[in-house]
C-alpha cells in the first residue's frame, strides 16, 4: 500500500485528540471493542471515515509491524478548514468579483493517480484552492503526490463533509458552479470562465452525482470530434481549467 501510515493506537489516539488535519482514514477491526471501539467514537467526532477490515487486511497493510488493531492512513497535505480558506481567497462578494477565483471540486475521484493529476493541472492553471470530499475519493497520499508531480502541496485544499452542501455555500459566496457533462447544449468553449468558477471534476466512470449535478449553475461538454465517448477524469479537467486560462489571458489583452 502506497500510502502514510500510522500505526498503533498511542500515536492514532494523540492524532485524533489534537484533530491532525492530514487523517484521511482510520482501519479497525470488525470486532472494534475497547479500546479501539473509543478510536471508532473519536474519529467518528472528528470526522475521519473508519473501515472495518479483517485483521489480516491490517497485518498486510502494516506489512507485519505491530499495529494493536489500529492503523490510520495520513494525506501528503495538511487539509485548511473550508471557510477559512474561501475566506483567505475572498473575503467578500467585492473581493471575488476582483479577484474572479478558479477553485475545483473533486467529486467522488477514486483513482489517486486520477487525483492527482487534476491537482497538478489546477496548480497549473492558477486555481486558488480546492475542495474534496471527506467520503468517496481516494487520499491524498504518496500515489496521488507523485501523480501531481509533488504540486499539490502548493495548492491549499479543503476537505468537506457534504458536497453538496458545500456547493450551496459557494454559490452564496458568489461562484458559478460549472459541471462538465457531455449531454449538455453549452460547449465548454462558448461558457465564460472569467466570472468567479468552482469546476466540479466527476468520476471516472459515473461522471458527477446527479445531486451534485443538480446543484450547478451551469453544465458544459467539452467539444470532441473523435470516436471517443469520453475523457479520462483528468484529461478533462485539464481542457476546462486551460480554457478558463485560455480566456482570461485574452481578456487581460484586450
Amino acid at each position: 500500500m502506497n500510502d502514510l501510515l500510522l500505526i498503533g493506537r498511542t500515536p492514532i489516539r494523540e492524532a485524533l485528540e489534537r484533530r491532525d488535519a492530514r487523517l484521511e482514514k482510520l482501519y479497525l477491526p470488525r470486532e472494534a471493542t475497547g479500546a479501539l471501539a473509543d478510536l471508532h467514537r473519536m474519529a467518528r467526532e472528528a470526522g475521519v471515515p473508519v473501515q472495518f477490515v479483517p485483521p489480516i487486511r491490517l497485518d498486510t497493510l502494516t506489512r507485519g509491524a505491530h499495529h494493536q488493531g489500529a492503523v490510520a492512513v495520513l494525506s501528503g497535505v495538511e487539509y485548511r478548514e473550508p471557510e477559512a480558506m474561501l475566506d483567505e481567497i475572498a473575503a467578500d462578494y467585492t473581493g471575488l468579483l476582483a479577484r474572479a477565483p478558479l477553485i475545483v471540486v473533486l467529486d467522488g475521484l477514486e483513482d489517486p493517480h486520477n487525483v492527482g493529476a487534476v491537482l497538478r493541472s489546477a496548480v497549473a492553471a492558477g486555481a486558488a484552492g480546492a475542495l474534496v470530499p471527506t467520503h468517496g475519493t481516494a487520499p491524498i497520499g504518496v500515489v496521488a503526490l507523485k501523480a501531481s508531480a509533488g504540486t499539490a502541496i502548493h495548492l491549499p485544499i479543503a476537505r468537506v463533509g457534504s458536497l453538496v452542501q458545500a456547493v450551496e455555500g459557494l454559490k452564496e459566496r458568489g461562484y458559478v458552479v460549472v459541471g462538465a457533462a457531455g449531454e449538455s447544449a453549452t460547449s465548454h468553449t462558448a461558457f465564460d470562465w472569467t466570472q468567479p468558477i468552482a469546476l466540479i471534476v466527476g468520476s471516472e466512470g459515473r461522471g458527477i452525482g446527479p445531486t451534485v449535478r443538480r446543484a450547478c449553475d451551469a453544465l458544459v461538454r467539452i467539444e470532441m470530434p473523435g470516436p471517443a465517448e469520453s475523457l479520462n477524469a483528468s484529461v478533462a479537467a485539464g481542457v476546462l481549467l486551460f480554457e478558463a486560462v485560455r480566456q482570461r489571458s485574452a481578456g487581460l489583452e484586450k
